[in-house]
């Protein structure tokens, strides 16, 4: 039997953030192991060992000591949902002041398949900045969602697009 593909869920500190169990339970009965990291202000706002529970991983927040083993598997894709006007534009101008945005810079260098699902206001996404950073990681591979796809008054429904595009991945 093969082992089940590992996805790394990068989740910043964004309303849908507080529903993020819902997210790793659709996941997981869908056939991925899940390994999160979170931002620092995320890391907050969740039950981290509620989440590592469910997951049977470390929920990561800051950066293994030099030597420690590494606590999650290698990824073969990564999921950034949902992700914060500030990740976006620190990670396409290759900035990585967190285990959070260091994971999408070094995914990104991999070659990974990675998604990103933006949680934007809608002033932040006007700003004169942010759609040249969308595009930016865009050029560089990332699949960026567009608007806010991640709706909290969608419900559970809320997360469709993300597992629509973890399942592209895995059939290419």
């Amino acid at each position: 039997m093969t082992e089940r593909p590992v996805l790394y869920l990068v989740v910043c500190a964004s309303g849908p953030a507080e529903h993020i169990d819902e997210l790793v339970d659709l996941l997981i009965a869908d056939g991925w192991r899940v390994c999160m990291i979170v931002s620092p202000t995320a890391a907050t706002w969740l039950d981290r060992a509620a989440l590592q529970d469910r997951t049977g991983y470390p929920v990561r927040v800051e950066w293994r000591m030099p030597g420690d083993p590494e606590p999650h598997p290698p990824a073969d894709v990564v999921v950034a949902a949902p992700v914060t006007f500030n990740t976006v534009t620190k990670w396409a101008l290759g900035i990585n002041d967190t285990l959070a945005l260091g994971v999408l810079n070094e995914s990104l260098g991999a070659g990974l398949p990675i998604f990103a699902f933006p949680h934007v206001k809608s002033e932040l996404a006007a700003h004169p900045a942010y759609a040249g950073h969308v595009a930016v990681l865009r050029d560089a591979g990332v699949v960026v969602a567009d608007g806010k796809v991640l709706d909290p008054a969608r419900g559970p429904s809320r997360w469709s697009a993300v597992i629509e595009a973890v399942r592209s991945a895995r059939r290419s």
